[in-house]
């Protein structure tokens, strides 16, 4: 029924999407050829793939035995191009990385800049999201997460532990009363997450605090940083972001430090492809490195 890669890439490209906007973009074509192609392509089968519906294109229970093959053709057709074209010393094509927003704003920015230095084919994407990244919809190549996931499609490496302070800016503490222990906390003004949009309960940060209310909230680390650095409340900062404002100062660092990890996930498939293999090891080693540099200036 599948008459040739594209056949497949289009399918793969609905399935991902699930509407025939996300795939054309994805494909650079457009809707109208995307839809033409859904219809041979089920033609073909003699079934329907997908159901269709007002939210967009869902996979039927023949669709879904179809996204597994279709799969193992796209990492077939990845192996059998390294494989024609020979693995070079130089990485080359483009890359996405998902990661939750502080590890992509403060760690990943450095890393990726070098690996793309002695890279220079390489094109690199950061995908900050603050929820966890959807590799099976190819959301991105490969993600950076702070709890490994369960799915047996899946790799997953440890790349490194880091840490967790409560800090403020030196003004706020200057201008308040001072903090001696965690129940000096629930006279000041706190910043975190807001607490209904936690994605991963290793993000629950103040929850171990046994603080409730938070009256500055954002689902972003980079929001709840800039608070932070404006003297506007405390919150938990990873360490490695310290350096990047003046003035921030660790609050009760013998009682309030926090240890998290760091995972590097990807598609179970991708161990069989020698330049995934060198990028996520590039990968994995840069984090570290900048992690451990970054600490050590706190």
């Amino acid at each position: 029924m599948m008459q040739n890669w594209d056949d497949m890439r289009v399918f793969l490209a609905v399935a991902r999407g699930e509407s025939l906007t996300a795939a054309a973009t994805a494909l650079k074509v457009d809707p109208g050829t995307v839809s033409r192609r859904v219809a041979r392509l089920e033609e073909g089968a003699g079934t329907a793939l997908f159901a269709r519906s007002p939210q967009g294109y869902s996979l039927t229970a023949a669709g879904a035995r179809l996204v597994r093959h279709a799969e193992a053709a796209e990492q077939a057709m990845s192996a059998a191009r390294e494989d024609v074209a020979g693995a070079a010393d130089a990485l080359s094509g483009q890359v996405r990385i998902g990661a939750p927003d502080g590890c992509a704003n403060f760690v990943l920015p450095q890393v990726c800049a070098a690996i793309g230095a002695t890279n220079p084919a390489l094109d690199l994407q950061i995908l900050a999201l603050p929820r966890v990244v959807n590799l099976s919809k190819r959301e991105a190549d490969m993600a950076v997460t702070v709890s490994p996931p369960s799915s047996q499609r899946l790799s997953v490496q440890k790349i490194c532990d880091y840490r967790l302070h409560l800090v403020a800016h030196r003004d706020y503490l200057a201008a308040h009363p001072a903090i001696h222990t965690r129940a000096d906390l629930k006279g000041h003004r706190i910043v975190g997450y807001i607490p209904d949009m936690i994605f991963d309960a290793e993000l629950d940060y103040l929850g171990d605090l046994g603080l409730q209310r938070v009256p500055l909230a954002s689902n972003s680390v980079a929001v709840q940083f800039s608070w932070v650095r404006q003297g506007l409340g405390l919150g938990v900062v990873h360490d490695f972001a310290l350096e990047a404002a003046e003035g921030l100062e660790q609050v009760l660092p013998g009682d309030v430090a926090l240890t998290r990890t760091f995972y590097l996930v990807r598609h179970a498939e991708d161990r069989r492809l020698d330049r995934m293999n060198r990028l996520a090891a590039a990968l994995v080693a840069g984090m570290r490195a900048e992690i451990r540099r970054a600490e050590a200036r706190t």
